[in-house]
């Protein structure tokens, strides 16, 4: 679609979207759109989440909500359509995840987002400030950098000598460098020596791996974002052909082969986004609705991977553990 019809879009748009949100209640039905640029089925137990929150709240499909759903198949490109097609339906509010966040942030969408972020909403320009985001979006990320400290104290203990951690990172993942100074000031306090590897590209991640064979770590920290999620069944064969564990914050990762991963209940995250909309919905404007970070956490250990890697896991790390793999 062409700038300029795309624009003429969103001018009528903005005209027939109703100035006043439709409050949970009334006899209209909600119109919300979901966004992402991911395949239906990579979001299959978090869209169950995200309808749990609705259905907490007295919204039912097909009665007094309907969700349109858009996705990109990973295609980053067709979001502008397929955002303009939201618009023009028209939805109330558009709910953004991953990497769409970016996109209908330079949309300048006259409708209101609720997004589920991966990174840092005030490094990607997405808000002013996490308590007072400031724009026409808001919502929850999944990101609490200091996490990537608890992870090497994780480590420590597989590893009750672990003295050198290479960290593998995408750069441009907004908020990796509060990620990475969490990492290497953690990492002094303990006496690491912590190697930083930028993987923003297939190509950068295989110079990593030449240059970690050649400098072997004793343990992998691979932060999460959607590059680590593409490229990890590499990431992490690559450190099981050295005999080396990954840790990493998403479940996804210790189901792939990571040792450990410990960071957000993203399943609550997605299911609190349901809470934004209903909030915006009853007039309240995302600008003044403070974004929110993870609250619950969980760690799930792949004894699997720890008895390849001749690794023991301590008791009290499995008595600590949400989920294990066996």
């Amino acid at each position: 679609m062409r700038r300029r019809e795309f624009l003429g879009v969103l001018g009528s748009a903005a005209a027939a979207w109703p100035l006043g949100a439709r409050a949970q209640g009334s006899t209209t039905t909600a119109r919300i759109g979901w966004l992402t640029a991911q395949k239906a089925d990579s979001l299959t137990p978090f869209l169950e989440a995200l309808r749990a929150g609705f259905v907490e709240l007295g919204y039912v499909e097909g009665r007094n909500l309907t969700i349109v759903f858009r996705y990109g198949d990973d295609d980053i490109n067709r979001l502008p359509e397929l955002a303009t097609q939201l618009v023009q339906i028209p939805v109330d509010v558009i709910m953004a995840q991953g990497a769409a966040v970016s996109v209908v942030n330079r949309l300048n969408l006259p409708v209101p987002v609720v997004f589920a972020s991966s990174g840092d909403p005030v490094s990607a320009g997405f808000a002013q400030s996490l308590a007072r985001p400031g724009r026409n979006l808001t919502g929850v990320t999944f990101m609490a950098a200091e996490l990537n400290g608890k992870r090497l104290e994780l480590m420590r203990d597989f590893i009750p000598d672990l003295r050198h951690v290479a960290i593998v990172a995408n750069p441009e993942h907004p908020g990796e460098h509060l990620e990475r100074d969490y990492s290497e000031t953690t990492g002094r306090r303990l006496g690491m020596d912590v190697d930083y590897y930028p993987t923003r590209s297939t190509g950068e991640l295989a110079a990593a791996f030449a240059k970690m064979a050649a400098n072997r770590p004793q343990a992998i920290s691979l932060f999460a974002d959607g590059f680590a999620i593409q490229n990890r069944e590499s990431i992490i064969n690559f450190g099981l052909s050295l005999k080396v564990p990954v840790i990493s914050g998403w479940p996804v990762f210790a189901e792939s082969g990571a040792i450990c991963t410990y960071g957000p209940r993203l399943t609550e995250s997605y299911r609190r986004m349901a809470s934004y909309v209903d909030r915006i919905l009853k007039g309240e404007k995302p600008s003044d609705l403070p974004i929110e970070q993870p609250t619950q956490f969980q760690l799930v250990i792949n004894l699997r991977t720890a008895k390849t890697l001749g690794i023991t896991v301590p008791p009290s790390l499995l008595a600590r553990a949400d989920g294990v793999i066996e």
